[in-house]
């Protein structure tokens, strides 16, 4: 894929971001991502389908509750609402296309700023997405996944698909509508939701079980509407337990399980999990992968980090190469991503105030996923790992175990083993030699 450039180029001194091998010292290379090496079957890019983020590459600013942005973006400087975006456009690909990826994530005023009336929001869309057509048809970039943006406005305050005014809903459905339509317009290949205001401040002014409701058929809307016009893809939901809102609906993993299958929503939605969000939810990020994979569930990945001692939802780049190897030894073992990607969820810090540190950040980070791919496949292919795991459930693969294990005996047969057997003789959990193992590969 060649460099996509507009009218400028914003990223000077930068050329296609290649693969140089571990020993490399470039900064601006890859030294372990080899997009068509093949590991356990396929090439690294299809284990991964990296996403860039537009809302944290090309929009943020380093803005915080304690002072404004630090960072200056030459594609933001049009007042023109319509060239601003078009050149932030032109930013987006530029970047995408010199790390040599194929996907980028949306909401849909990341794309071009909203309007004052939803008529003109639709129309500013509508350009916006016949411009990035032009783009995508010149080049192998797409959307991982669209969204819209259901949160930042104040007619969100109490909630979008959860709001008590039904006038509030309604045109939450209308955005919804329209982030669909550009999702199909752009070849999106998912559509996810995030419920950031989708949840309660305090119960005493909440009727829970009707805003669960109104959810539940706010979703089926959005569903059928996307079937109906030829959206093939799959419905994500992002699970996070707070913040914004004091509590979210869509807390955790086995909450949004719990409420698909309650809804019959399972059939056309899966979890787009983050780790940040796992986190707060004090679980680990691989425990959240567990769960959704367990339900075949697993459909997609925001990569990023929290910060261990605030416990904020800071979306820092990923770094952690045990936290990953952890994470992809799950998805490996569950069959890999169904359906989406990684999209890193992620921006640099306030104080990162260099465009190069764009590259940076994103170069290292696919790195991380690259290296601890190959780390996993040396686990799989070159370790007892599977075997002892294995070994450890060993009393169910025969006997009266395997048994118990089809559903075929009652609480009386345990009761009657357990009267005539020789005892349990305990057995050691090992979890320092599982780490141990895990170390030798890092």
């Amino acid at each position: 894929m060649s460099i996509i450039k507009g009218n400028k180029e914003y990223f000077k001194g930068v050329g296609k971001i290649k693969f140089e091998g571990k020993s490399s010292k470039n900064p601006l290379s890859y030294r372990y991502y080899d997009k068509n090496k093949y590991v356990l079957g396929k090439p690294m890019k299809d284990h991964f389908k990296f996403a860039i983020a537009y809302w944290h590459s090309f929009t943020n600013l380093g803005n915080d509750p304690f002072g404004i942005g630090t960072k200056y973006y030459p594609w933001l400087d049009s007042k023109d609402v319509k060239i601003r975006a078009y050149e932030k456009m032109d930013a987006a690909f530029e970047f995408i296309s010199k790390l040599d990826l194929n996907y980028f994530c949306f909401h849909d005023f990341d794309l071009i700023d909203e309007a004052d009336s939803l008529s003109e929001s639709t129309k500013r869309l509508e350009d916006i997405t016949d411009y990035c057509k032009i783009k995508i048809n010149d080049s192998k970039i797409k959307p991982l996944w669209g969204t819209a943006n259901l949160f930042s406005h104040p007619r969100y305050m109490n909630g979008a698909a959860t709001n008590p005014d039904f006038e509030v809903v309604s045109y939450a459905g209308s955005q919804v509508k329209n982030a669909i339509d550009a999702t199909i317009k752009l070849k999106g290949e998912n559509y996810v939701f995030w419920g950031g205001r989708e949840g309660y401040m305090t119960l005493l002014n909440t009727d829970m079980k009707k805003e669960l409701d109104n959810l539940a058929t706010f979703l089926h809307m959005a569903k059928d509407y996307g079937r109906a016009n030829g959206f093939k893809g799959h419905f994500f939901i992002e699970p996070k337990p707070m913040e914004p809102s004091k509590h979210q609906y869509d807390f955790d993993a086995a909450t949004v399980i719990g409420f698909l299958r309650e809804y019959d929503l399972m059939n056309d939605f899966k979890l787009n999990i983050e780790v940040n969000h796992a986190t707060l939810a004090s679980h680990t990020f691989d425990h959240e992968l567990q769960v959704a994979a367990n339900a075949n569930m697993l459909g997609s990945i925001d990569a990023n980090r929290g910060d261990y001692q605030n416990g904020w939802d800071t979306d820092q780049f990923p770094n952690n190469i045990y936290e990953i190897v952890e994470a992809l030894i799950i998805i490996i073992k569950s069959g890999g991503i169904n359906g989406g990607g990684i999209n890193f969820d992620a921006k640099t810090r306030r104080n990162s105030t260099d465009l190069n540190d764009l590259f940076h950040a994103h170069i290292g980070s696919i790195d991380l996923f690259a290296r601890s791919l190959l780390i996993v496949e040396k686990i799989i292919n070159d370790s007892e790992y599977s075997s002892l795991i294995k070994e450890r459930y060993s009393s169910f693969h025969s006997g009266i175990g395997k048994e118990f294990s089809q559903n075929n005996l009652s609480l009386d047969d345990l009761y009657n083993h357990s009267l005539n057997s020789n005892g349990i003789n305990q057995q050691s959990g090992k979890q320092e030699f599982f780490e141990n193992l895990i170390n030798r590969f890092i």
